[in-house]
């Protein structure tokens, strides 16, 4: 059964870190793989539910950087994989299904915000080819061994940027039209939604669930990047002295508190026999307005607002996004709707 886009009142709210949600969760015996897992949520996430007992397995194509950033936690395994190229991608994915083990927990992490356009190797923009259509090839090729847990999660961190933009089916990747870094941002935060809706209706059956959510705004972990201080500032995330400003009301939030989501989709089993759902603030988020909304820099109010675009989780969008990713990749995902 489809879980309806409404809150459950999990009990956890904006300031409640990653901490918090695992406490009480113990993970031994567990294994999960966290994409972006050596910066920023993805590193928090990481480095919690290590704590909780879990075997944790982190992809990166920087190792001596993650190797660095992991230091200070004790036994993490770190593979080579880079989300913009195919063939690295099936072949971590493939050493990893030669182990025999199952994975009960993918936290697909990593990603690029409003960067300026440049292409992979065949051509896709990359932030869609980054922050979505790794990931699709990701769980495609782990699929085994997500059915072999016999109740797995797959956690897609998306963002309250989907508000950007829905998935534009006609042109992707900006080939027709004219670039906007948010919105192709927006675009491919999208995807990670509308991935989450479509795998959630293909793997429940075997028991592999979906989830997608927004983290909150955190200045910090690299993500930010591509953004200057006078866009920061004028966003609201930093004060005039570069520091970032701390306000979970407003989203603006620790990095402990913005990992706090991706660790309850993954471990809570208040979301057992749940799935397909966009979450915010560790509860899954109601609907927002059925309207695109324009980014203004200088008016981060909009910011604060709550709630999931209703084309991020239109069945139909997202049945249409799963047939043009197989397209896109040249994979059949072996499972159907």
């Amino acid at each position: 059964m489809t879980t309806k886009q409404t809150p459950i009142g999990s009990g956890y709210g904006a300031s409640s870190t990653a901490e918090d949600v695992i406490r009480g969760i113990n993970l031994f015996g567990k294994i999960a793989i966290v994409t972006g897992g050596y910066s920023g949520l993805g590193l928090e996430t990481v480095r919690v539910l290590r704590s909780a007992g879990a075997k944790v397995i982190v992809p990166t194509r920087d190792r001596n950087k993650a190797v660095a950033a992991l230091a200070d936690i004790e036994g993490i395994e770190i593979e080579e994989m880079d989300l913009l190229d195919p063939a690295s991608i099936d072949a971590f994915a493939e050493r990893f299904l030669a182990s025999g083990q199952p994975l009960h927990m993918l936290v697909n992490s990593a990603g690029i915000m409003a960067s300026p356009l440049t292409r992979d190797s065949r051509g896709y923009e990359s932030q869609f080819a980054t922050n979505h259509l790794g990931h699709f090839q990701l769980v495609a090729r782990l699929w085994p061994a997500l059915r072999k847990a016999n109740g797995a999660r797959v956690v897609s961190v998306s963002s309250w940027g989907h508000h950007f933009s829905p998935v534009v089916f006609d042109d992707p990747n900006f080939e027709k039209r004219d670039y906007d870094r948010w919105g192709a941002y927006g675009q491919a935060k999208t995807a990670n939604i509308l991935f989450a809706v479509a795998l959630d209706k293909r793997g429940h059956a075997d028991g592999v669930r979906a989830f997608s959510l927004h983290p909150g705004s955190i200045v910090g972990t690299g993500l930010e990047k591509y953004l200057s201080n006078e866009e920061l500032r004028a966003a609201g995330v930093i004060d005039e002295n570069g520091q970032p400003v701390l306000d979970p009301t407003k989203n603006l939030k620790t990095v402990g508190q913005g990992a706090a989501t991706s660790v309850w989709c993954a471990t809570s089993p208040q979301l057992n026999n749940m799935g397909g759902v966009y979450c915010e603030n560790c509860d899954i988020a109601p609907l927002g307005q059925d309207a695109e909304s324009e980014f203004h820099l200088n008016n981060n109010s909009t910011l604060t607002d709550s709630g999931v675009m209703p084309y991020a989780i239109d069945p139909d969008a997202a049945d249409r996004l799963w047939r043009l990713s197989e397209q896109l990749i040249g994979l059949t995902f072996g499972i159907s709707g």
